[in-house]
């Protein structure tokens, strides 16, 4: 038996316990011939108190159980999180880069329309003739950050109010972008289903869309001064692209635009959100050369292909038009500025900055500027005049609503928002989108309305029946993480 040996003077026992069965290790202490007294492990015992001074050393338990089985438990269960978590981020996060073909509904399948139709001219002839019908059919391409949220409430209301069957997303608030749209994306789709209304944000896939929608239906779709638009995007999508954790400045954007190709990965996760946005949401190629021919006729089939395109910068105008268009009531396109950002600490965009932040975004830009042309072509169409006119009554309108409905007259940070219902959908890493408190009191006829023009697009989607499983499984998880 190996033996154990204690000095009186240091009070230490030292036991070979690592050793093999039937070996010991040449244990040399400091001999203190005074008080030093060396003895076997069993003999230990027989020692009494007036034999030796030294304190009772209680008995050494048995070896302990060896942890592997509980490491083996810990391993099995982290093996099994990390496995929701990919499953999870399956469906949250689809591949980016899928193609048209994957994601076409088969030839088979039936349409509500025929697939490579294109759109039904719409004029304002009938409204001359005193026979304008309201249009009920309308697909919105809704692209990011251009006040397309604000659009979609007005789109919720007018098709909650007439019964329109939308075509809504299954467990997620959108066609799992950025993905191209499929058919089979919309929630409970029946081959050769027709549906009123689709405004959810998705990658536009012309054929897809139109097979769900009569041959009349009205394209409407959003655009944003690029420079403008990237900021915005920046602000709020840059947290989920990895590249841009590397900024370490104050001013983040400002760094990234000093040299972009440092921060960008076109084929990186979530790349699409920092170039040409509003291309890509479109189903083009936002890699494309800018003087590639292709831009330009991706830019010609937008046209043909769209009633109106509206223009975020002058949205009152725009709605107008749009109005005009559908043949809607004033009260149709009655709205509350939703998913509103808070001013940032870091100044706008410079005139060098404006510049750079432009020629990044160059396809976006040639995009935005025929389409700025046009839309001023259409206004002049409708008549200057008349269009001040019907902004001003729209304006009118809006302040009266904002009275009636809003409790303090104005958007307020998420932290002053009293009720969830209200609570708007935050990016990761910072609550800066603003929201509102409804008046506690507001009368039968307009309290309604008042709470449809405030409710935030998750909210409101949940109110219309949809499922959106995913959605709210990532919301728990955020709040979980205090993302």
């Amino acid at each position: 038996m190996c033996e154990a040996y204690l000095t009186a003077s240091s009070l230490t026992l030292t036991v070979s316990l690592l050793m093999p069965r039937g070996t010991c290790p040449n244990l040399e202490l400091p001999v203190h011939h005074d008080r030093t007294r060396t003895t076997t492990w069993g003999s230990w015992w027989s020692l009494s108190p007036s034999q030796d001074r030294l304190p009772k050393v209680p008995e050494m338990p048995p070896p302990q159980k060896k942890h592997w089985e509980s490491m083996a438990k810990g391993l099995v269960l982290g093996a099994l999180f990390t496995s929701f978590l990919l499953l999870l981020y399956s469906y949250v996060v689809p591949p980016m880069h899928t193609g048209l073909a994957s994601t076409r509904t088969p030839e088979a399948a039936a349409s509500c329309s025929p697939p490579l139709l294109e759109p039904e001219a719409v004029t304002r002839a009938n409204r001359s003739a005193g026979e304008c019908q309201p249009r009920r059919n309308i697909v919105f391409l809704k692209t990011h950050k251009t006040a397309s949220s604000t659009l979609l409430n007005i789109l919720f209301r007018f098709g909650q109010k007439h019964r329109l069957k939308f075509a809504f997303p299954n467990g997620r608030n959108d066609f799992d972008y950025p993905t191209f749209f499929a058919r089979s994306l919309v929630q409970d789709y029946r081959p050769g289903a027709c549906f009123n209304i689709i405004c959810n944000h998705m990658r536009f896939h012309y054929d897809e869309v139109r097979g769900l929608v009569p041959p009349n239906a009205t394209f409407i779709t959003v655009l944003r001064d690029p420079a403008r638009l990237f900021e915005s995007s920046f602000h709020y999508f840059g947290p989920v692209v990895p590249l841009t954790w590397k900024l370490s400045g104050a001013d983040k954007l400002a760094e990234f635009l000093q040299d972009p190709d440092r921060y960008y990965d076109p084929n990186g996760f979530n790349a699409h959100y920092l170039r040409n946005l509003l291309f890509f949401d479109l189903g083009y190629d936002s890699g494309l050369d800018p003087g590639s021919p292709q831009v330009q006729e991706h830019i010609q089939e937008v046209e043909r292909r769209f009633h109106l395109v509206l223009l975020q910068e002058y949205f009152d105008e725009s709605l107008v038009l749009l109005k005009d268009l559908l043949c809607w009531e004033l009260e149709d396109v009655l709205y509350f500025k939703l998913n509103a950002r808070r001013d940032s600490p870091v100044p706008r965009l410079s005139g060098e900055l404006y510049g750079r932040a432009t020629a990044w975004n160059m396809l976006d830009a040639h995009l935005y500027r025929h389409f700025n042309a046009s839309f001023w072509r259409k206004v002049e169409a409708f008549g200057r005049e008349r269009m001040a006119r019907e902004v001003a009554a729209l304006r009118r309108a809006n302040e009266r609503m904002r009275t009636i409905c809003i409790d303090g007259g104005h958007a307020v940070d998420a932290a002053a928002i009293q009720d969830d219902a209200m609570q708007p959908w935050q990016p990761l890493g910072t609550k800066s989108i603003l929201g509102y408190n409804l008046k506690k009191s507001i009368g039968q006829r307009h309290a309604q309305l008042c709470r449809r023009m405030l409710t935030p697009e998750i909210q409101y989607l949940m109110d219309l029946g949809v499922n959106l499983w995913v959605t709210k499984l990532w919301k728990f998880i955020r709040d979980f993480l205090r993302w």
